[in-house]
């Protein structure tokens, strides 16, 4: 029988040094690297995402960064197609590719697959975010309780993403969306190895500060200005983009947008440790010191 390729998969929370580690495995192993983040994905936004700078990747090539454009719709769906596709032409040169990244659900989205609904009407979808905008979460949710009230139990409810995803559906078919969910693995073509990067939440933490502080030298600020005009797409919805554009709203000092991504950044990294405790690794790395 023949040996199965192997995808060596890097996760953890941001600023744990996922980046450094990656690079550092892909020149021993000779072989390449995809990203799994929901953020590195578009282009224009390299400050912000914290994507790979162009030093790092010399001799290393990178793929599934800054290629979708900011104004698109893409979803983990999306994302999975498009990096199984990826992994089948490239398994066919490297015997063992590494994916890297700390957004859980493409993760699972590789190792296990996604449940393949039909295209959703962009009314619906339009609608909802409107909802989202004017009368909050706590709307969607009672929505979301009346209509399936099996997964209104699982879902993590203080993510509005997973919440309008699911009404999506529900909206779409007139079905709970826990009723279309098979959660049966699919079957892959590669077998997986997984590797957790842990550090202590102190030295964590620091990290992310520091790292926020770098990104304003590097330019943040200006990135930001750039996207301000297009603040209501959903790529620019994400931690570092936000607070300065209250900054530039004149509802908060500079000093405190900063404040503020180093506190939302915080708060991001302790979702991702979180969702990865519930997960099961093949192996776990400390990175600190």
């Amino acid at each position: 029988m023949q040996k199965k390729p192997k995808l060596i998969i890097l996760a953890g929370p941001t600023a744990v040094g996922k980046t450094a580690y990656s690079i550092e495995m892909a020149q021993k192993l000779n072989t390449v690297i995809l990203s799994a983040d929901s953020r590195q994905i578009y282009k224009g936004m390299p400050i912000a995402t914290a994507q790979p700078t162009t030093e790092e990747r010399v001799g290393i090539p990178h793929y599934l960064i800054g290629h979708v454009d900011p104004t698109s719709t893409y979803s983990a769906g999306h994302y999975e197609r498009e990096a199984i596709q990826l992994l089948k032409a490239l398994f066919e040169k490297y015997p063992q590719i590494i994916l890297t990244g700390g957004t859980g659900l493409y993760i699972k989205a590789i190792i296990e697959g996604l449940d393949a609904f039909n295209p959703i009407d962009e009314s619906i979808r339009t609608s909802l975010n409107q909802s989202y905008e004017n009368d909050g979460l706590h709307a969607l949710l009672e929505e979301l309780d009346l209509s399936d009230p099996a997964y209104a139990k699982i879902v993590d409810r203080k993510n509005p993403r997973r919440i309008i995803r699911a009404l999506e559906v529900i909206r779409s078919t007139g079905k709970p969306f826990s009723s279309l969910r098979k959660n049966k693995p699919k079957e892959r073509f590669f077998e997986t190895h997984t590797i957790l990067l842990e550090r202590n939440r102190p030295e964590l933490y620091a990290r992310i500060n520091q790292r926020v502080l770098e990104m304003m030298n590097d330019g943040l600020l200006e990135e930001a200005q750039k996207w301000f005009p297009q603040r209501h797409l959903n790529a620019t919805n994400t931690v570092g983009y936000k607070e300065l554009f209250q900054y530039f709203d004149g509802d908060i000092s500079k000093d405190r947008a900063i404040e503020l991504i180093q506190q939302n950044t915080r708060r991001y990294a302790k979702r991702q440790i979180t969702w990865f405790g519930k997960m099961a690794f093949d192996e776990k790395v400390f990175c600190g010191v």
